[in-house]
């Protein structure tokens, strides 16, 4: 198996994902992915299309993620192995596609628009 390269992309983050065979070895951007994802929820999310494919440690991963927040980034992530997972092996789609990862998630943010504070804000109105 060669290296399979996927993207994923969450709000304003892009994860670029490069997945091989390997023993379980997890990088994100030159980091361990616990350092890098210090809380459990994150971590779990990351490892969520692991579980549910029960391939967990078979595979090392290398992402570049930049942009948005954290959990968008971890969102991200998920995407894209859901994505590289499918690629590897097409019977893994069902599962994913229940628990829901393979539908990228398309709520943006709103665009500031102008005369405006933020996108919907209003100035204060004064009757008198």
């Amino acid at each position: 198996m060669d290296v399979i390269n996927t993207s994923g992309r969450r709000k304003d983050a892009v994860a670029r994902l490069y997945l091989s065979e390997g023993k379980g070895k997890f990088t994100i951007n030159k980091r361990d992915y616990t350092d890098y994802f210090p809380t459990g929820t994150l971590q779990y999310k990351i490892n969520q299309p692991f579980e549910i494919t029960e391939t967990a440690g078979k595979y090392d991963v290398k992402v570049n993620v930049f942009g948005g927040g954290i959990t968008g980034q971890a969102e991200a992530v998920r995407l894209a192995i859901s994505k590289a997972l499918i690629e590897i092996d097409p019977d893994y789609k069902p599962a994913l596609k229940a628990e829901g990862l393979t539908t990228r998630d398309p709520r943006m943010v709103e665009r500031k628009k102008f005369g405006r504070k933020k996108a919907r804000k209003k100035e204060q109105f004064s009757k008198r």
